[in-house]
C-alpha cells in the first residue's frame, strides 16, 4: 500500500472517530449512494460516504478533503435529473440527507429555518397547520430535499405565478471547500450590505460550498385553487391558446402542458379520466379569489382556439385529481423506459414563451428525423418544456439517435433565445454545452469565483463548471 492510500485509511478512521453520523467505505454501499435520477452514471468509484449527522460533521469532512485534495461531491435526496450527485473516482460523497429538522418558524417576520435534508412535501405538510406556505413546487416536492432544490434553483408547476427558489432563500449557512462555515445573506425582507452571495450559492449546485441551513420566506397559506382541463387535437394549438390566454394578463397559479403520448403512458399507471385520443391537454390552476372567473376565462380562450373539450374542477378534491395526473408523468416515463430498453434522457429547455409553440414544433421535426420517442410536457405559461427521449440501453444505434435528439432539442433551445436548463441543472449531463450559453467573458467570471471560492477543485468536479 502506499503512502497516500496509508495516509487516506489513517485519515478516514480518524475523520469517522469525529462524526456524530456515520462513514462507509463498504463497496455496495457506496454503489447506492453513487448515482442520482439521471442517466448519467458515476464517473468511477467513491473512496467513502460520510452520512452528515450535524454541522460539525460538514465542516470536519470538508477540512479532511481540502488537506489530502480529496474531491467532494454533495449529495441531499439524489432526486436529480442531470447528474449533479453523480459520484467521481476516489471522492466523498457528503450526504445531508439525514439533517432535515425545522429550526424555527417566526411567524412575525414570515420566515422558516431548516436544515438542508428536509423534503419539500414535509416542509410544506409542517407549515400548513400554521397557516403559512412554501411556494416552491418542483415536480418532485415530495421526494426532493430544500437544499437540493437550493442548489439547483429549483422551480416547478408553480412558477408561472410564485417564482423560482432564488426568490425565497433570504439568509443560508454555507461550508466553503476549506472548512470554513459562514453566513451569508440577510433575514430581513430588505438588504443591500455587500454583495448577494446568496443568488450566487443557489444554483451553484455544489461547485462553491455546501448549504448546511437556509431560512426562507414563507406566505400565508391560499385558499384551495380550482382547476380546468382543455383538450386539443395537437400541440401546436394548445401551445398558441397559451400564448392566447397569457397575453389577457393572466395570472394562474399553475399552466401546465401534456403531449398525447405522455397521456397515453399515464393511462398505463391510473385512471385520471384523460382522454388518450387526443393531441394534448393544458391545465390550468388558479388559487385567487377570482378563481371561479379564472377558469371560465381560461375556458373562453381555449375553445376560441380549438379545443376539443373543457372540464372543470370546481372543488378541491377534482382539483388535486388533475394536478395528480401531471405529478404522476414521470412514474408513467420510468414505466414506459423500463418496457422499451430502459433508457430516458429528460431535457428541461426553457425558452421565451412566445417561441414556445416554434420549440414544440421543432422538437416534433427532430423526433421524425432522429426516429426517437419523445414525450413532451412543459410548464407552458414560463415557456419551460421538459422534453423525455426514450431508448434501448442494449442498442448503440438506439442511444446514438436519442444523443443526437438531445442534444439537438438543447441547440433548438439556445437558436430561440432560450436556456439549456430551466430547472434541473447543468451538473454533469449537460456541462458540455454550457459554455455555448455563455459568452467569453461570463465564462471567465465564472472561473474566477470558482477559483476563488474552491482553489483546490475538490468540490463537484466534473459537473456544471467543468468545461468553462
Amino acid at each position: 500500500m502506499t503512502d497516500t492510500a496509508t495516509g487516506l485509511d489513517t485519515g478516514l478512521a480518524e475523520l469517522r472517530g469525529r462524526l456524530t453520523g456515520s462513514l462507509s467505505t463498504d463497496a455496495d454501499v457506496l454503489a447506492s449512494y453513487a448515482t442520482d435520477q439521471s442517466a448519467h452514471r458515476a464517473d468511477g468509484a467513491a473512496l467513502a460516504l460520510v452520512r452528515a449527522g450535524c454541522v460539525d460533521d460538514v465542516v470536519a469532512t470538508m477540512r479532511f478533503a481540502h488537506a489530502l485534495g480529496v474531491p467532494v461531491v454533495p449529495q441531499g435526496a439524489r432526486s436529480g435529473l442531470s447528474g449533479g450527485a453523480c459520484a467521481v473516482d476516489g471522492c466523498i460523497l457528503l450526504s445531508v440527507a439525514s439533517m432535515d429538522r425545522v429550526l424555527e418558524v417566526d411567524e412575525a417576520n414570515m420566515t422558516v429555518t431548516v436544515e438542508p435534508g428536509i423534503i419539500n412535501k414535509d416542509l410544506k405538510d409542517a407549515l400548513r397547520p400554521r397557516g403559512l406556505a412554501y411556494p416552491p413546487d418542483p415536480g418532485s416536492v415530495a421526494i426532493s430535499s430544500v437544499g437540493g432544490n437550493i442548489a439547483t434553483n429549483a422551480g416547478g408547476m408553480c412558477c408561472v405565478k410564485y417564482g423560482v427558489t432564488r426568490q425565497y432563500v433570504r439568509e443560508i449557512s454555507v461550508v466553503l471547500a476549506d472548512g470554513t462555515l459562514t453566513r451569508l445573506g440577510q433575514r430581513t425582507v430588505k438588504g443591500v450590505a455587500g454583495l448577494d452571495l446568496v443568488s450566487l450559492l443557489t444554483g451553484s449546485e455544489g461547485t462553491l460550498g455546501v448549504i448546511v441551513e437556509a431560512t426562507l420566506k414563507v406566505v400565508p397559506l391560499g385558499t384551495d385553487p380550482l382547476s380546468a382541463l382543455a383538450t386539443f387535437p395537437s400541440v401546436g394549438a394548445a401551445v398558441q391558446t397559451v400564448a392566447a390566454y397569457m397575453a389577457t394578463g393572466a395570472s394562474p397559479s399553475m399552466l401546465e402542458m401534456m403531449d398525447g403520448m405522455t397521456i397515453g403512458l399515464l393511462g398505463e399507471v391510473g385512471d385520471f379520466g384523460l382522454d388518450a385520443s387526443v393531441g394534448a391537454v393544458l391545465l390550468m390552476q388558479s388559487d385567487a379569489t377570482t378563481a371561479a372567473d379564472d377558469t371560465r376565462a381560461f375556458a373562453a380562450v381555449a375553445e376560441a382556439h380549438g379545443a376539443v373539450d373543457v372540464a372543470f374542477a370546481d372543488n378541491p378534491v377534482d382539483s388535486d385529481l388533475l394536478v395528480s395526473a401531471r405529478r404522476a408523468v414521470q412514474v408513467a416515463n420510468e414505466r414506459y423506459a423500463s418496457t422499451h430498453g430502459g433508457g430516458q434522457m429528460i431535457d428541461d429547455v426553457c425558452v421565451p414563451r412566445s417561441r414556445l409553440a416554434d420549440f414544440c414544433a421543432g422538437v416534433e421535426a427532430i423526433r421524425d428525423d432522429t426516429g426517437t420517442s419523445v414525450g413532451l410536457v412543459a410548464h407552458a405559461g414560463d415557456g419551460n418544456v421538459h422534453p423525455s427521449v426514450f431508448y434501448d440501453l442494449a442498442d448503440e444505434a438506439s442511444v446514438a439517435a436519442a444523443t443526437t435528439a438531445f442534444d439537438r432539442i438543447m441547440a433548438l433551445g439556445l437558436e430561440l433565445g432560450g436556456t439549456i436548463t430551466g430547472e434541473h441543472g447543468v451538473g454533469a449531463l449537460k456541462a458540455a454545452w454550457l459554455p455555448s450559453e455563455i459568452d467569453a467573458g461570463n465564462r471567465a467570471l465564472h472561473r474566477a469565483v470558482k477559483s476563488a471560492l474552491d482553489p483546490t477543485a475538490i468540490l463537484n468536479p466534473g459537473k456544471m463548471l467543468e468545461h468553462l
